[in-house]
This record gives C-alpha cells, sequence and structure tokens, in this order.
C-alpha cells in the first residue's frame, strides 16, 4: 500500500506536520526538514510606492501571485493607511489572479476577479488568461523571489510591469533538521524526496554546500515528487529531473501518488 515502507523526504515548512501525518498514513517512513520561512519586508519603500501610484490611478490591472503574499501586502500598508484601504482600491480596476489562494484573499476581501489562472497555476497558464487582455500599466506583487520569465512576458505584449516584492525567503531559524536531511541525502538515506516549492531546491543545495556534501548524486537515485512545473523548472535548472507531478498541484495529492508510484519508479532507476 502506498509508499510501503520507503523512507521519504519532505521539505514542507508551513504544513510539516500534516506533510508527515500523510506520508505514514500512505506507507511511508517520514523525515520533514523545514526548509524555509517566509520574512515579511516591513520596511518596503517599493509597496508604499506601489500604492500611492495605484490611488493616483497609474495602473490599469494588478496581478496577484499568492494569497500570503496578497495578505502580508495589506498587513504592510495598513501600518500607514486604514484597514481596507487596498481592498478598496483594488476594487476600482481587473485583478488578475494566480490560482486559488489568491482568489480566496479577494473573495475575502469582496473584490471582483477579472479572471484566475488554470491549474497548474504557472506564469504560462498566467499568461494564457492575460492573452487578449488591453490593459497595458501593470502591477505584479511578487513572492519570495521575482518571476522574470513572467516579468519579460508580459513586457512582450508591451505592457509597462511594476513588481510589488511583498517578501522574501530565508532557512529557517534553526536549520539543524535540513543539515541533517542533507547530510541523511548524501549518505544514501532516503528513497523518495518530495518537493513542494521551488525554494526547497535552492535551500537544500546551499545548506548541503556549506556542510560540505553533494547531494546531487544520491538525489538522482531517489524518486524526486515535484509539487508542478515551477519547482520541476527549479530542479531542471540544477540538472536534476522531477520523477513525478501529481495531478493536480495540491500536496495530500502529491504524496497519494508518489507513494502509488515510487517503487516503480526506483525499480527503473536500478
Amino acid at each position: 500500500m502506498g509508499f510501503d515502507g520507503l523512507r521519504v523526504l519532505a521539505l514542507e515548512s508551513r504544513r510539516a506536520t500534516e506533510m508527515a501525518v500523510l506520508v505514514e498514513k500512505n506507507g511511508g517512513v517520514a523525515t520533514v526538514a523545514p526548509s524555509m520561512r517566509e520574512v515579511p519586508m516591513e520596511d518596503n519603500p517599493a509597496a508604499f510606492a506601489f500604492f500611492d501610484r495605484l490611488r493616483a490611478g497609474e495602473f490599469d490591472l494588478v496581478i496577484l501571485l499568492t494569497g500570503v503574499g496578497a495578505r502580508a501586502l495589506d498587513k504592510v500598508l495598513a501600518t500607514r493607511w486604514p484597514e481596507g484601504a487596498l481592498a478598496s482600491e483594488l476594487r476600482k480596476r481587473p485583478v488578475v489572479a494566480r490560482g486559488p489562494k489568491p482568489m480566496a484573499v479577494l473573495r475575502e476581501w469582496n473584490v471582483p476577479a477579472a479572471a484566475m489562472a488554470p491549474e497548474p497555476n504557472t506564469w504560462r497558464e498566467l499568461m494564457q488568461v492575460m492573452r487578449g487582455r488591453t490593459e497595458r500599466r501593470i502591477a505584479v506583487q511578487e513572492y519570495g523571489k521575482s518571476n522574470l520569465a513572467l516579468l519579460a512576458a508580459l513586457r512582450e505584449t508591451g505592457a509597462e510591469v511594476t513588481p510589488v516584492p511583498v517578501y522574501q525567503w530565508a532557512l529557517p531559524e534553526d536549520t539543524a533538521p535540513l543539515r541533517a536531511a542533507a547530510r541523511g541525502i548524501a549518505a544514501g538515506a532516503f528513497d523518495v524526496v518530495l518537493l513542494t516549492t521551488s525554494i526547497q531546491v535552492t535551500h537544500l543545495l546551499q545548506v548541503a554546500a556549506e556542510e560540505g556534501v553533494d547531494v546531487l548524486p544520491a538525489l538522482r537515485r531517489m524518486v524526486i515528487g515535484s509539487i508542478g512545473p515551477t519547482t520541476s523548472e527549479a530542479l531542471d535548472e540544477i540538472g536534476l529531473k522531477a520523477d513525478m507531478e501529481p495531478s493536480h498541484p495540491k500536496m495530500g495529492i502529491l504524496v497519494k501518488e508518489a507513494g502509488e508510484q515510487a517503487a516503480g519508479i526506483l525499480e527503473a532507476k536500478q
């Protein structure tokens, strides 16, 4: 059933406990090593400048890339403007959501969405729903790091694009579990690794380098489960290949379907 006793490493942070439970329920031996934390950019002049321009009517359309980022932006702006000021301004112009999480925030704020990118909710699907739109002054709420491919694709349509940084990703305050995981990967202690965001790849390699271990050879022998195309692209950039993506980019589906496929993938790699 499921992983059938395979040793499964996950680098999930926000939902680490839930991930461990899911892996165990699907027959795996779970190790969860949190790999990141979101650090709000409280002193964020770019966010304040964005809102000044938004109030002045200088943007025709706003794109929200993440629910967490949208809430963080609202929190930062609330240090200077009344609660609900961002939602009030967003109601005055089209807003496009990258996926269901920013869409849920818009519903909570009573802000109509002009469009939502379909699954797997990457920048490519976002560009599909932007095709044919005539708005040319576009603000993009970012998350962690700039999506340069998205910004370039928008600019290729003739749009004037303003990225709005909201928070950045840092290593967890306690890096001991992630460092132990890096050493464990290099030593062959795991059969499967599950990745739910691209920054997990970056931080794993950073910590592995600091520990003086090379995890890439061992990762190539393991089953690599990726939540979706964006994470898979991050793997491609370092010479790795995702062995599977779930039929829908959800954590529970990733764990379930990785459990169903892992034994066969491992056998093919031997």
